[in-house]
């Protein structure tokens, strides 16, 4: 992914999500030149404004400056397409109850939420994105808005 060394990613899994539901995302990281590490996390009653299924703790901002340089076009598909498969709930489960995917920077702590409504467009936007504009986060993409956006940052400002 870069010339540096291979950037070390945690994906961490409910313990409660379908088996292997973080398998395409872990040969996605693989495949962009990642080690990754997977780790079942226990369920837990949080009142988080985003409960995720799968949370990947990693250098952000080298991960997307990297993805965005390197592989660009491919990149964003790639991302896309394992994110998506990751999402795919049971048959019975309602879909406004999918949990998103959600990037968190292991230094800053800055999460980013990949949820089944960030398209094509939005992934070329967060490959470009930058992240030193966002103090608080979560940062999700506003498709009305087209742009992703952190409503505590937003608010914060006003």
């Amino acid at each position: 992914m870069t010339d540096q060394l291979p950037l070390a990613v945690d994906v961490f899994v409910d313990e409660k999500a379908p088996a292997a539901q973080e398998t395409p995302l872990v040969d996605a990281l693989t495949t962009f030149g990642c080690t990754v590490r997977v780790r079942a996390v226990p369920a837990q009653r949080v009142a988080e404004q985003f409960a995720w299924v799968v949370l990947i703790a990693l250098p952000l901002h080298a991960f997307l400056s990297g993805l965005g340089g390197k592989f660009a076009e491919d990149a964003h598909r790639k991302l896309r397409e394992a994110v998506a498969k990751a999402l795919r709930r049971e048959p019975e489960q309602p879909a406004e109850r999918v949990r998103p995917v959600v990037l968190q920077d292991a230094a800053t702590g800055l999460q980013v939420v990949l949820g089944p409504q960030v398209d094509e467009d939005a992934y070329r936007k967060l490959l470009a994105l930058d992240l030193t504009q966002y103090r608080y986060g979560p940062v999700r993409y506003d498709a009305t808005e087209a742009r992703w956006v952190s409503d505590v940052d937003e608010a914060m400002e006003r």
